[in-house]
């Protein structure tokens, strides 16, 4: 099962270009089981995700982005956002009291070094890394961003590696070219968001690259 774990829709995110309908349509037609609607540091209510789902008899399911002292967090099972949650171990906390599951986004971003003289050097970026205090709460370490290059993604590969843990892959979508570049594929059905978190937990999923970011490098 293909869903897609990180995407971003106007209003609620300021930088997307994408109508939520419209999302759902091309995720649709671009072979997708389902996606996570995942604003930049705002929920959706969820009566208004459930009416868009109803819409087009298509699973779409909670999350949100939030921006943390540490890095961009993907979270699932909360329903609000409280004060403080920048700080990743108080985010880590209501994540807790929610049973719900943190996925580190994009792991590269201001992590990778954009000049590698050797590959000791490439090493150690990578330790550094690792030490990034926001990883100890994550269950998965995004793998793949649709919107990142070739470069970007294996830095995120090789930091999976080096911290034994498991990646997955969202396309991080904000307009229509993003649609579909990637995902992450499910062992097991799931419909509900109660069942996503149970899956990203039991590390039954993988990522998966469907379309190639057009990027320069």
């Amino acid at each position: 099962m293909l869903i897609d774990l990180h995407t971003h829709t106007r209003p609620l995110s300021w930088d997307s270009y994408l109508d939520p309908d419209e999302l759902v349509e091309r995720s649709r037609a671009a072979g997708l089981d389902g996606i996570c609607l995942s604003e930049h540091d705002f929920f959706w209510k969820p009566e208004e995700i459930l009416a868009l789902a109803k819409r087009h008899s298509y699973l779409v399911l909670p999350a949100i982005e939030i921006n943390t002292d540490d890095g961009h967090i993907l979270a699932y099972g909360l329903e609000k956002y409280v004060y403080g949650m920048h700080r990743s171990h108080e985010l880590a906390h209501h994540i807790d009291e929610a049973h719900g599951v943190m996925i580190a986004a994009h792991p590269y971003r201001r992590q990778m070094p954009w000049y590698i003289e050797s590959e000791l050097d490439y090493q150690e970026a990578l330790e550094r890394a690792a030490r990034n205090r926001a990883y100890q709460y994550c269950a998965a370490l995004e793998a793949i961003n649709g919107r990142g290059s070739d470069k970007e993604n294996e830095f995120s590969q090789r930091l999976c590696e080096l911290m034994a843990m498991p990646g997955t892959a969202g396309s991080d979508a904000h307009a229509r070219i993003d649609i579909g570049r990637c995902a992450t594929e499910f062992e097991r059905r799931i419909t509900t968001i109660e069942e996503l978190i149970e899956e990203l937990k039991a590390n039954r999923f993988r990522p998966v690259e469907l379309v190639k970011a057009a990027t320069p490098y």
